[in-house]
């Protein structure tokens, strides 16, 4: 060793405490400051990424609906993480406690794809986090294994804390739903509320949907006025709108809304899928005599008095009715309620029992006429 290094390496080492000597917070020398200046090299530095990684996009992608900044997805930093970087640690127990717990919540399960079977239904409390995040990024499927609800948010359920004495009408929870697959959700049975949502039951706050599949999610089969097979949403907050972005809703049925299903509430559908939905039910709501009742909106249930529904870059195709509306029931009670279809195709919608005259497919009771602009309707 040469006699320089010599007296470098010895100085650090003197400079080390004793054993039991508590250590200050004085920094050492640098390795690379005891090496030949000749031949050091600069060790190499890593950033870690700011952001979570882009998963892959469901929904439309022939659409081009522009996004408003409120419906876009939260690119917010995780509050918590689910898993430690395998699928045996991504269990359904703590998708429940951190779905009770809010915030932003995001998944390590591993680098593959991984499907958790919820054991129970994830319930948002109204008295934790004001914004509830699940992310799944574009890894995680949520499976309600045909036999319960995955997601579930009412801020007039005692159970879950009751934060305002107007609960159908408070601004949080606000829950996000992103880049997660939702799969064979089942609420038949449960009559919460009215029944419906098979995979995701809200009542008041808000509710966002962003980059997210549903597939094969089923509520109770007959019944007036109950529906969502995937979705049901009840009282959102000042009325503002459910926004569903770049989003898939295959094979749901229910009673009513095999898709999607509401009272009072307003959506606002961008570049997004609705594809084989179906209202099971029959005799329409109100029940005709000697039926069940039920059977309307293939895809979308919406009724109430002061709504509106907006599609736009999206396609809806191959849902079906038993009663009205094979792709879109729309009823105002008070007249009040708009609708319009931008960019979107609608097809293959086959109301079996009644439908508005040269809107197929729908069927619609509100202020005006559909507004249709650079769509077809077939």
């Amino acid at each position: 060793m040469a006699r320089g290094r010599s007296v470098a390496v010895l100085a650090v080492l003197l400079a080390l405490p004793a054993c039991g000597e508590p250590r200050e917070n004085t920094p050492l020398p640098a390795l690379a400051s005891l090496a030949d200046p000749t031949t050091a090299t600069a060790a190499p530095t890593t950033t870690a990424p700011t952001t979570r990684p882009t998963p892959p996009k469901a929904g439309n992608p022939d659409g081009n609906a522009p996004i408003p900044p409120e419906a876009a997805a939260s690119t917010a930093p995780p509050t918590r993480v689910i898993g430690n970087g395998t699928p045996t640690t991504c269990t359904s127990q703590a998708v429940v406690e951190a779905v009770a717990a809010g915030g932003v919540i995001t998944f390590d399960c591993g680098p593959n794809p991984v499907t958790i079977t919820m054991t129970a239904t994830a319930k948002v409390r109204n008295d934790s986090a004001r914004e509830v995040v699940l992310d799944g990024g574009g890894l995680v499927t949520l499976s309600g294994a045909g036999q319960r609800r995955i997601l579930y948010q009412n801020t007039c359920d005692r159970a879950q804390g009751i934060t305002t004495s107007r609960c159908q009408d408070q601004d949080h929870p606000r829950l996000t739903i992103q880049n997660i697959t939702l799969t064979d959700g089942n609420s038949t049975g449960d009559r919460t509320e009215g029944g419906g949502g098979g995979a995701v039951l809200v009542r008041g706050g808000r509710l966002k949907v962003v980059n997210s599949t549903f597939l094969r999610n089923r509520c109770d089969q007959d019944g007036p006025d109950l529906g969502g097979g995937a979705v049901r949403v009840l009282s959102q907050h000042q009325g503002l709108p459910v926004h569903v972005v770049d989003s898939t809703f295959d094979g749901g049925t229910c009673a009513n809304g095999g898709a999607l299903s509401s009272i009072g509430v307003s959506w606002v559908v961008l570049n997004s899928v609705l594809r084989n939905n179906s209202a099971t039910g029959r005799g329409a709501n109100p029940a005709r005599e000697g039926t069940p009742g039920g059977g309307s909106g293939g895809a979308i249930y919406a009724d109430g008095n002061a709504f509106g529904v907006r599609i736009a870059g999206s396609l809806v195709e191959d849902n079906h009715a038993n009663e009205g509306g094979g792709a879109v029931f729309f009823v105002s009670n008070d007249r009040t309620g708009t609708m319009s279809i931008e960019g979107s195709t609608l097809r293959r919608n086959p109301s079996a029992g009644f439908e508005t005259p040269g809107f197929k497919g729908i069927f619609f009771l509100g202020a005006a006429a559909p507004l249709v602009r650079g769509s077809t309707i077939q």
